[in-house]
């Protein structure tokens, strides 16, 4: 007979086995600060109560993701086992593996954000960040989908295209077999069974009337085509989805144990960095980073109501769009330009192909090339990004490319050489290599090398964190959500171990 006893732990016989400085106490202590009203009203005031308290399951779980626990049943094990969860509990019922999980796909996911940005306001408080320095980067991290349920954009369009081009044929063609009017596909389905006065045959020895074959044949073709228009919506601008987590992109991901460059459902996980403390936080979709910065930046600003000074980001958030809306915001941020370690090269500065290692004369807007010919403007366009921001582009052109001896090292091209490009990218990019080559910002490119990279090496390597237990946009945001929170507590309370409390930015700033 099994023996439902919840061990009570008192405070005299906590005080020796669990040491003051233990981060069990300080997660306690945060969470107990928190005021929760969001999360109590994700209950329903009718029914039955809950078996364990809300902001005891919230300890529980946050305490579990400190320590690299993550799976509801192993949470449950160490409330049964573990001292200090059993100190958390503090009394009550260790909850079901049912319960917790219940409560962080569910209850969770409608006030995460609240929980989370209370914590950050608590450590501003506490003065450890200021909503100076922030410092972005991102990484994938593998959904939990299957490897090969891949739906590619490209296919999807192919076989679309091949299934209405038979499906307008075939209906034509019943049209003039049953002397129909030619209405929608759906309409002349209900025409089609209205005719029917038999009883459909299936199976082996049975044979199919005509009419049956048509209908079945038609339905079918209907079928994939309500398929098909349910896989474009589903794209929303992405080349690939998976069938098990739809809100999943199949991209590269750094684990290629395989080492065949091989494509896994995984999502973009965004975090944004000060004082070593994760203080935002973004799942996206997109394969790329550059589209992902500014819902970030928007996000946080909304969630906190606080701007900071500037923003530091790699080579890959490098955009028009992002240089343009940092500008209209008038905050500083310090981008590197895609091409900045390649610029440093040998061969990048004596190849004279490139754009930048030709003459520009600003007042004729013309480039001279190494054989002395000019590339004057020939008209202007605008280039479209995925987002829907335009860009003024120039489009110039080689006088004379023929008998030239550096053309087959200068451009593919059967005619003249052609380049396009936005002059006003290029002024961005000049002031942002100057930005990221001040003193003050090669101390924060070092800066965002150690704590942003630093947080993604301490949730990969340390909690082992390398793939999604959920599946969706919302619960995989629950779940790093809940991650980002058991970071900063630990963050906070390495810091006070190390009497490092206070520090912001590692290094000086050199004269």
């Amino acid at each position: 007979m099994e023996r439902n006893i919840q061990l009570l732990i008192s405070e005299e016989f906590a005080e020796k086995i669990i040491p003051q400085n233990d981060s069990v106490r300080l997660a306690e202590k945060l969470i107990e600060e928190m005021e929760l009203n969001c999360l109590y009203n994700t209950y329903s005031h009718k029914g039955r109560k809950y078996a364990t308290h809300p902001r005891t399951l919230l300890k529980i779980l946050v305490y579990a993701n400190m320590q690299g626990i993550y799976s509801s049943r192993d949470i449950r094990t160490a409330c049964k086992r573990d001292i200090n969860f059993i100190w958390l509990l503090n009394g009550e019922k260790a909850p079901t593996h049912f319960e917790i999980a219940r409560f962080r796909s569910q209850r969770l996911s409608q006030c995460k954000d609240d929980i989370f940005n209370q914590l950050v306001k608590k450590l501003y408080e506490l003065n450890e960040i200021k909503f100076e320095h922030l410092f972005v980067d991102g990484t994938k991290i593998e959904a939990n989908a299957n490897k090969y349920s891949f739906v590619w954009k490209k296919s999807t369009n192919k076989y679309e295209i091949r299934l209405l081009e038979k499906l307008e044929s075939f209906h034509s063609e019943l049209c003039t077999k049953y002397m129909l009017n030619c209405g929608s596909y759906e309409e002349t389905l209900e025409s089609l069974n209205k005719k029917v006065d038999f009883e459909f045959v299936h199976g082996r020895g049975k044979r199919k009337t005509e009419l049956q074959r048509d209908i079945e044949i038609l339905s079918e073709m209907l079928t994939r085509k309500a398929k098909y228009e349910r896989y474009q919506s589903t794209f929303d601008g992405r080349n690939s989805f998976s069938k098990t987590d739809p809100d999943a992109t199949f991209m590269h991901l750094k684990e290629d144990h395989m080492r065949n460059a091989q494509l896994k459902p995984a999502y973009n996980l965004q975090l944004a960095v000060e004082g070593e403390y994760i203080t935002g936080l973004d799942i996206s979709s997109e394969r790329s980073d550059q589209l992902t910065l500014i819902p970030l930046i928007e996000k946080m600003e909304r969630n906190l109501g606080r701007r900071y000074q500037d923003v530091t980001a790699d080579a890959g958030y490098e955009s028009e769009e992002n240089y343009t809306y940092f500008e209209n915001k008038e905050q500083n941020c310090y981008i590197k330009p895609q091409n900045y370690e390649r610029s440093k090269t040998r061969k990048f500065k004596n190849n004279m192909a490139l754009r930048e290692n030709m003459k520009y004369d600003e007042e004729n807007d013309e480039y001279t090339c190494q054989n002395g010919k000019k590339l004057k403007a020939v008209y202007m366009g605008t280039r479209k990004s995925k987002s829907g921001f335009e860009s003024e582009i120039t489009y110039y052109e080689c006088e004379n490319c023929e008998g030239c001896p550096y053309k087959k090292s200068c451009t593919r091209a059967k005619g003249n050489r052609k380049i396009s490009l936005s002059k006003k990218f290029i002024e961005q990019r000049k002031k942002s290599l100057k930005n990221i080559t001040s003193p003050l910002g090669i101390l924060l490119r070092t800066n965002r090398s150690i704590q942003s990279e630093g947080a993604f090496g301490v949730i990969k390597e340390n909690y082992k964190f390398r793939q999604f237990l959920l599946r969706g946009n919302e619960k995989v945001s629950t779940e790093i959500t809940l991650l980002a929170i058991a970071y900063n507590i630990n963050k906070y309370h390495h810091k006070i171990q190390d009497n490092r409390t206070g520090t912001q930015l590692h290094g000086k700033l050199s004269a």
